[in-house]
This record gives C-alpha cells, sequence and structure tokens, in this order.
C-alpha cells in the first residue's frame, strides 16, 4: 500500500543558498586569520618624492610574463633599472630593450631562483597562476624560494603583489568577491595567497605586502587610494594593473609601508 504523501514542513526546508552563504563567510574568517595581520597602527602619509631614496639599480621581476608583470617590466625600465625577468617561456614577454635581462627559469625550482639572484638589488613579484580549481602551493612555495635566495645573496627589499580579501583585508574585494567570487572560484588560490602572506611576514628580509582590488586592464590614472583600511565590504573596488605596477614600484624607495601589506585601489 503506497504511503500517503507528507508535506515537508517549511522549518524543515533546507537549501543550497544559505549553506553556501555559510560557508564564504566561514572561508572569509579563514583567509583573515591566515593571511598577514598587522598589529601596528596605520602608517602616516608616504613622504614627498624629493625625500625618498634613490631606485634600485638592479631588480629582478617574478611572474614578469603576467598582466601586472610585463607592466613592472614596463615601469621599471621607465625608471632606468636594469631589470632582470625570470619567466618560464620567454617568447611571452615582449619587451626588448638594453637593459633588459630575460632568464628562463621556474620559480618553484630553488636553482634557477637562486641564478636568477646573482647581482640584484630589489625583488619584485607579481607572481600568478591559473590553476584555481585544485589545491596548490605555486604561490607560497615559490615566494620561499625568492626570499631564501634574497638571504643567500645578501638582496634587501621585496614588494609582492597579493589582493584584498586576505588577512586584515579579508572582505574588502566586496561582497560579490566575498560570498560567491572566492569562495566559488578562487578558495584555494586564496588559500595559497594567504600561505605565501605569512612566508613572506616571518621572514628578514624588507618585504611591502601590495593588495590590490579588482585588477583591470585600464590606463593608469595616477592617482589611488592605499592604507590599510582600503576597500569595501559591499561594492567591489577596482584598479588598473598600470597602477598597481607603479604603486609597487613605488614601494622600492619609500619605508612608508615597510613590514605592511597595504591594499590598493581607485
Amino acid at each position: 500500500m503506497a504511503r500517503p504523501f507528507r508535506a515537508v514542513e517549511p522549518g524543515a526546508r533546507v537549501t543550497l543558498l544559505p549553506l553556501f552563504i555559510a560557508y564564504a563567510l566561514i572561508l572569509t574568517g579563514a583567509l583573515a586569520l591566515a593571511g598577514h595581520r598587522s598589529s601596528a597602527p596605520p602608517p602616516a602619509a608616504p613622504p614627498p618624492a624629493a625625500a625618498r631614496g634613490a631606485p634600485p639599480a638592479r631588480v629582478l621581476i617574478v611572474g614578469a610574463t603576467g598582466g601586472t608583470g610585463r607592466l613592472l617590466v614596463a615601469q621599471a625600465l621607465e625608471r632606468g633599472c636594469a631589470v632582470t625577468a625570470l619567466v618560464r617561456d620567454p617568447s611571452r614577454l615582449p619587451i626588448h630593450h638594453p637593459r633588459l635581462t630575460v632568464v628562463k627559469g621556474n620559480v618553484l625550482d630553488a636553482a634557477s631562483v637562486q641564478a636568477a639572484m646573482r647581482g640584484q638589488d630589489a625583488v619584485l613579484s607579481a607572481l600568478g597562476h591559473r590553476r584555481y580549481l585544485y589545491p596548490t602551493r605555486i604561490l607560497s612555495d615559490g615566494t620561499r624560494n625568492i626570499l631564501r635566495a634574497m638571504e643567500t645573496h645578501g638582496v634587501r627589499r621585496f614588494v609582492c603583489e597579493t589582493s584584498l580579501g586576505i588577512g586584515d583585508s579579508a572582505g574588502r574585494l566586496g561582497l560579490p568577491f566575498t560570498l560567491f567570487v572566492i569562495p566559488a572560484v578562487l578558495p584555494f588560490y586564496f588559500r595559497d595567497k594567504a600561505r605565501q602572506e605569512r612566508i613572506i611576514a616571518a621572514s628578514a628580509v624588507e618585504w611591502v605586502i601590495v593588495r590590490p582590488g579588482v585588477l583591470t586592464n585600464g590606463a593608469r590614472r595616477g592617482q589611488r587610494r592605499h592604507g590599510l583600511r582600503v576597500g569595501g565590504f559591499i561594492l567591489p573596488v577596482r584598479i588598473a594593473r598600470a597602477d598597481v605596477a607603479e604603486f609597487m614600484l613605488d614601494q622600492l624607495t619609500s619605508d612608508t609601508y615597510l613590514r605592511a601589506a597595504p591594499g590598493v585601489c581607485w
């Protein structure tokens, strides 16, 4: 005999949306704890350009074939630096200049990082990848190799791009990213970024972690907001890669954010 149909009580209904929101909030909390958290107050306003030190003569750029990386290379050359670009595929860096040296290597290969580090004065990292859908340690392991090579060769200044949404900037990339993009598409990627930040913060070098908002390919504006409380909890905040590259290069000669993780956006 067939069982009579019983309607599910409204209070017993379980939908995926509340579970996903709960997961997204838990992930946000985990990224807040896993990334770098500054214990210092926000730094003072940046000193005028005339008060900053001379730019380093030789810089190593890691992640030079990515969107921000290519702009770092171009802008560092504009500033008169001798640039070494560590890349896996030299054909992906369509820049030719007498002060540019392209070194084929892999950031996960400690020996190639050591070789590229010789003679450098500073390092800029725009390291990234597109292996979003499964756990990786490319960012954290690669950064560990960079820092070890810096210590070996006495290179002091390290400026690294990560992202808003990590450490004490958790949630500041905007609600759509906090509740959907990061938990649905980028959880493993951001978890590795958080590990990357912790490794940098524990190092003995002079470091600056730069956390941009949502990256665009727009033109450089030359004006931007930056600081330890930059970002938005509701609307996404954006910035052009060209402006991020300029801000990162500024950190090579400024101690304003030394051993801090400023956000940067328009």
